[in-house]
């Protein structure tokens, strides 16, 4: 993804205390430890650009009647967590992401009902090594005219460093935007509190925290024009799904510098509509790509994420050359770090970068015969489980296709006890 360095049919990649130092062929490294990677494919680390991690072990639990839509049941269930639950959520959707190979995620937090609830989420991130921006937000929960805990995130901002060490994580602003949370749940209306919000807003930018904000769904068009009226935009300011923005809206966002998360897999699957990805694109935005909550999605899986942008490309458009699978692969690593104001740092294998790195193994039937053009496999065949390799700011956190560092059976018992004692709780 440098288009400096091209694709190498073979090569080295050098890296030490956590930077990429050199990329070529026969580089001499004496006293480093050599990674075997034959018949494997090496590329920057997935970005996942929104996602909520909080509620993985909520996964396969919405959708058969009206009564069990995703957001009437994630706020049900979102009541019966506690802080140990926050954290078995959140290590199960960061660990899951690790092994899919994505290196990078944003994480929206808004199950937040205390302080211990933040630590825990943040401990979970710490102990699995994803490059993480944690966003802290209110709770689905909290009502319009309450403020969020602002003690919580400026004490956090001013210790962060502390708090993390030297796991590679960023404190954020989860963002309910001048219209308040947005809970598109039949009878529970929007009451916006603007200066509510505004307070927020305002102690994110003192901070110089970076912002996420929902618009999306039904009243995307309302989120956004309070966005834009308000002066509520910039480059610091994300936009999640951004649903079905006409071009006159594309055009202030990308005047304002306001990039773009989409999350199609998620958008499809709760009625959204099509995301059509080619018409942010080509309104100049900064894009990246999103999974935005694993147990909503059903799986951590970047491949699946650009498979079906190609495929939804070309049949909306009726045109097979839409969207190509080496710009596909572009907005999930290079584009995406673009989008969140890190492609200096991480996105593409560069020397001087940050080394997030993955390797595909191409031993396996489903990528056995290789293409000329290893994007095609790559967006076109591999899975998470063709992960082979996963290095985290130079940490190998997986390795010969098994988790390095966190013992993989905790996690899910972990999992499956919490969302066992959080139904009890809700009665669910």
């Amino acid at each position: 993804m440098d288009p400096s360095l091209g694709d190498l049919k073979t090569g080295d990649v050098h890296i030490v205390n956590g930077l990429i130092r050199a990329v070529g062929q026969n580089l001499a490294a004496p006293s480093a430890r050599e990674i075997d990677g034959r018949d494997m494919i090496a590329l920057p680390g997935f970005i996942d650009t929104h996602t909520h991690l909080w509620s993985t072990q909520m996964r396969g639990r919405f959708g058969d009647t009206p009564e069990t839509i995703y957001f009437r049941v994630r706020n049900l269930l979102g009541d019966g967590y506690r802080a140990d639950d926050v954290y078995h959520g959140t290590r199960l959707g960061a660990a899951e992401s690790v092994s899919a190979g994505i290196t990078t995620a944003v994480d929206f937090f808004h199950n937040n009902r205390g302080p211990d609830f933040a630590h825990a989420a943040v401990r979970a991130l710490k102990e699995t090594g994803l490059r993480c921006w944690f966003l802290l937000g209110p709770s689905t929960r909290t009502p319009p005219n309450e403020p969020m805990d602002l003690a919580t995130l400026e004490s956090l901002s001013s210790s962060w460093s502390s708090v993390v060490g030297d796991a590679p994580l960023t404190l954020g602003l989860a963002w309910r935007g001048p219209l308040g949370i947005m809970t598109p749940v039949p009878g529970e209306p929007i009451r916006p509190e603007f200066n509510v919000s505004k307070q927020e807003f305002d102690t994110a930018r003192r901070l110089k925290l970076p912002i996420t904000v929902h618009v999306s769904g039904t009243t995307a068009k309302r989120q956004f024009d309070s966005l834009a009226a308000g002066n509520f935009l910039g480059p610091d300011v994300q936009l999640t799904h951004f649903s079905n923005a006409s071009n006159s809206d594309m055009k202030i966002a990308v005047e304002a510098g306001s990039p773009v998360s989409l999350t199609p897999m998620t958008e499809l699957r709760v009625g959204y509509g099509v995301t059509q990805l080619t018409d942010y694109v080509s309104a100049g935005m900064k894009v990246g790509l999103g999974i935005d909550s694993n147990s909503l999605a059903g799986v951590s899986d970047m491949f699946t994420v650009m498979k079906m942008f190609q495929n939804i490309e070309a049949g909306r458009t009726k045109n097979e050359l839409a969207v190509s699978p080496r710009k596909l692969l572009q907005l999930a690593t290079i584009e995406g770090a673009r989008s969140i104001g890190m492609d200096s740092q991480i996105g593409s294998i560069t020397p001087g970068k940050r080394a997030d790195v993955i390797l595909v193994n191409t031993r396996a039937l489903n990528l056995a015969v290789l293409a000329d053009d290893p994007t095609h496999m790559l967006v076109e065949a591999a899975q998470p489980a063709n992960v082979d390799t996963v290095v985290v700011d130079g940490k190998i956190l997986k390795s010969g296709g098994a988790m390095l560092g966190i013992d993989v059976s905790d996690v899910i018992r972990g999992a499956r006890q919490s969302i066992v004692d959080i139904a009890a709780r809700t009665q669910r």
